[in-house]
This record gives structure tokens, sequence and C-alpha cells, in this order.
């Protein structure tokens, strides 16, 4: 039987100063892994990392904003040195989710969705993995969304952006796997953050659509984003977690 105990982990939350990356930064650190909060901004990054150490956990901030390769250079970078020289545990929480239609979206939106959901992740990987498979142990976990599944109108953009990074993480199970590496995601439905605030009523007539029949809270599915890190998930790889109340399921 596995464990859900991460001390003595470092663990990288890109997207952590707000919603579900804030969530999950808390619930990792009270499992015991030394986290990392990524993010732009510093202020909200310091009151994550105030909020954990509060509780007894142990983080620090680290500055970023992912908006090119070499961006998740410095990332990495600065995650392996505050680390004490690894990074066990990646978190892909980082996004950006605009809606509308798809002839009026603007080019720079195209860009800016496909450079923060896939560029991101694929460079951060790319700087990490081979690390952990050297190390012979590793866990990422990419947050997708429940849209990378079904069609829907307004949603092509954000969707089908997420739906790369559900591709990304099967391939990356395939190429850092067999040495140890896990690569999973999960796929939240509505959730109550920071930033689906602005949906209003539209987020809970979303929610509505699934048997849940509710929004879930950050804190729900930092729970499956903590269970798929640990070794309680030893021998789950490649999997792509719908964790939206049930919406894709019916």
């Amino acid at each position: 039987m596995g464990s859900v105990d991460l001390t003595g982990r470092v663990a990288l939350v890109t997207g952590a100063t707000s919603g579900i990356g804030a969530a999950t930064a808390v619930l990792l650190a009270e499992r015991g892994a030394h986290v990392l909060v990524a993010g732009r901004d510093a202020v909200r990054g310091e009151t994550v990392v105030a909020a954990i150490r509060t509780g007894g956990g142990k983080a620090d901030f680290v500055a970023a904003d992912q908006r090119d390769a070499e961006s998740a250079r410095q990332l990495a970078q600065q995650a392996a040195d505050l680390g004490g020289g690894r990074v066990d545990i990646l978190v892909n929480s980082a996004g950006i989710f605009p809606f509308g239609p798809t002839d009026q979206t603007p080019a720079d939106d195209v860009d800016a969705v496909y450079d923060l959901n896939v560029k991101a992740p694929f460079h951060l990987v790319a700087r990490l993995a081979p690390a952990m498979a050297e190390r012979g142990r590793g866990a990422i976990v990419n947050v997708s969304t429940m849209v990378a599944e079904y069609g829907v109108a307004g949603m092509a953009l954000y969707g089908s952006s997420k739906a790369a990074l559900n591709l990304l993480t099967k391939a990356w199970t395939a190429e850092f796997g067999p040495r140890g590496v896990r690569v999973n995601a999960v796929e939240p439905g509505p959730t109550r953050t920071e930033g689906t605030a602005a949906m209003g009523e539209n987020l809970d007539a979303l929610a509505a659509q699934a048997p849940a029949g509710r929004p879930a809270a950050a804190r729900e599915i930092a729970e499956a984003i903590a269970y798929l890190v640990s070794d309680a998930a030893s021998f789950v790889q490649g999997a792509v977690v719908p964790v939206d109340g049930g919406r894709t399921a019916v």
C-alpha cells in the first residue's frame, strides 16, 4: 500500500499563486513536501508561502512568467537550486482560459494560450524530467480540463490547448515512464477560483450539467493531484483523470 506522505520531496507547482495551483501547493506542503510556489505575482506568491509556513510547512516563492524556453530554463534552475539540487514533483498548473467565438479571437490570444498552456509545460518537462529519470524517480501532473474531451462552443482555443497537454501526458509516459518518472493529468470541471469568479452564474450553469450538480472547490482538485504525485499512485502512469463531478461520464 503506497503512502501519501511526501516528506523529503521537493515539489514545483506552477500557477501556484491562486486557484487550483495555490490549493495544491498548500496541500502538498501539508503532506510534508518542500513546495516551490511559482507564479508571476510576487505578492500573491508570498501570501501562499506565508500561509504554508504558518501551518508548519516548508515553501519558497519562485518568480516565473513562463513566456518562452529561456524563462522555463531559468525557472527549472531556480527551483533546483532552492530544492537542494533537485525537483522530485512537478505540477503544471499555470494556464489561461479566454473563451469566445473562434472568428472573434485575437491572434495574440491564440499565441498566449499555446505559449502558457502547451509550450511552457513542454519546456519545463524538457528541463526537469531527464534529471528525474537519472535518479530513477519522479512524478509529474499536468492540469488539463474536461473540455479537452468534448466540443463546447466558445472554448475551441482553450480546449484544444489542453487536449494537446493530454497527449503530451501520454507521450511523456512512454518517454520517461520506463525510467521511473510517472506522468499523469487531471481534468477539472467547473471550479470556484479567483480566475473563474468572473463567470458568475455561467459557472453554476456549466456545473449543473454534471451529476455532482455544483462547482468544485479548488481543494477537491488538489486532492486528486496530491494522490497522483504520491506513492499511493505508484502504478498509475499516463492516466488522464476526470475530476469533473461526473460530467464526462454521462
